[in-house]
C-alpha cells in the first residue's frame, strides 16, 4: 500500500492553530488516515478493490466494537505550545511520547497564562476540583488578574536576576509558577488521542486544557474523517447504561413501531440497524 496523505491535513501541516493568550498546537507529522484503519482490519497489503463507502462501514463497525487494535496503526505528531499546569494534566496521559523544553538547558521566555476575565469564577460547591457557572463581578475579576500578573511579574524578575548572577539555570527556574508556557513534541496512536480527547473535551473538563483538546478535534477530523465521524457517534455522543436504567427504557419501548424502514429516518441502515434491532430484542428477553 502506499503512503497515505490527506489533502485536507497537508493544508495544515506546521500551521499553528492558537490557544489561550499565548499558546498553540500544530500538526507536525502524521502517519495514516482512514485507509490505514481498515488496511490493518482486513490484514491486506493493498488497497484492493474496497471502495470508500465500504471501508466506511467497516470503520464503524470496528468502532461500534470497540475493535480499537486497528485505530492504532494511526500517528499523529503535535507540537504543542501551553501553560505548565495544562501540561501536568495533560502529561496524565501515559500513552504518548513526550519530549518536553528543558528549563535546564533553555532560559524560559517571559510569557504566562493570563486568563480572560470571562473565565474566571468561584469555586464549585458541587465539583471540588471545578469552577461554578455564576458570574464573578468584574471588580474581583480585575482583582484577581492584578494579582495574578503582579506575581508573575515578580516570579520573572527574580528568575532574570539569578541568570544574570550566573546562577544555574537548573537553580533559577525554581520559582517559577505554573502559568509560565512550556512547549513540547507529542506523538500519539489515533486510539488513544481519540479517548484522550474524549476525556478532556468533556464538559467536567479544565477549561484551559479543553480549549487545546477542541483545536485537536479539528485537525484528528482533516487526518481520519471517517474514523472521527464514527468515534462521535458511538463514543463522544453515545451513552452507556446499567442493568436497571436498560429495564426502565425497555418498559417504555414500543417495539412494534421500530422497524428497519422506520430506522432509516434516523440514518440507521444494513448492519447498524439490524445490530440496533437485535439490542432491543435483548432488553425485551
Amino acid at each position: 500500500m502506499a503512503h497515505v496523505t490527506n489533502p485536507k491535513a497537508e493544508e495544515i501541516l506546521d500551521k499553528e492553530f492558537k490557544c489561550l493568550n499565548a499558546g498553540f498546537v500544530r500538526l507536525v507529522d502524521y502517519m495514516g488516515g482512514d485507509e490505514s484503519v481498515v488496511q490493518a482490519a482486513r490484514v491486506s497489503y493493498g488497497k484492493g478493490t474496497k471502495s470508500v463507502s465500504e471501508d466506511r462501514i467497516l470503520l464503524r463497525y470496528l468502532m461500534r466494537h470497540l475493535h480499537t487494535t486497528p485505530f492504532e496503526m494511526v500517528e499523529l505528531k503535535f507540537h504543542v505550545k501551553l501553560p505548565i499546569f495544562v501540561a501536568r494534566q495533560w502529561i496524565r496521559h501515559r500513552t504518548a511520547n513526550v519530549n518536553e523544553l528543558s528549563g535546564r538547558y533553555s532560559i524560559m521566555k517571559d510569557e504566562f497564562y493570563v486568563p480572560s476575565p470571562g473565565v474566571i469564577k468561584m469555586q464549585s460547591v458541587r465539583n471540588k476540583q471545578g469552577r461554578a457557572d455564576d458570574e464573578v463581578s468584574p471588580e474581583l475579576q480585575q482583582k484577581v488578574l492584578s494579582m495574578l500578573l503582579e506575581e508573575q511579574n515578580r516570579a520573572y524578575d527574580t528568575y532574570e536576576q539569578l541568570l544574570n548572577d550566573e546562577i544555574a539555570r537548573e537553580l533559577a527556574r525554581i520559582n517559577l509558577p505554573l502559568s509560565l508556557y512550556t512547549e513540547w513534541y507529542w506523538k500519539i496512536d489515533l486510539h488513544n488521542l481519540m479517548h484522550f480527547l474524549q476525556l478532556r473535551m468533556d464538559k467536567h473538563a479544565q477549561y484551559e486544557i479543553r480549549i487545546y483538546a477542541e483545536m485537536m478535534r479539528e485537525i484528528v477530523r482533516r487526518v481520519a474523517p471517517m474514523a472521527w465521524e464514527a468515534f462521535e457517534d458511538y463514543v463522544f455522543y453515545g451513552e452507556r447504561f446499567s442493568k436497571a436504567e436498560l429495564k426502565v427504557i425497555a418498559d417504555h419501548i414500543d417495539m412494534q413501531k421500530i422497524t428497519k424502514e422506520y430506522l432509516e429516518k434516523y440514518n440507521l441502515k444494513g448492519l447498524e440497524a439490524d445490530e440496533f434491532l437485535e439490542k432491543l430484542k435483548k432488553l425485551k428477553s
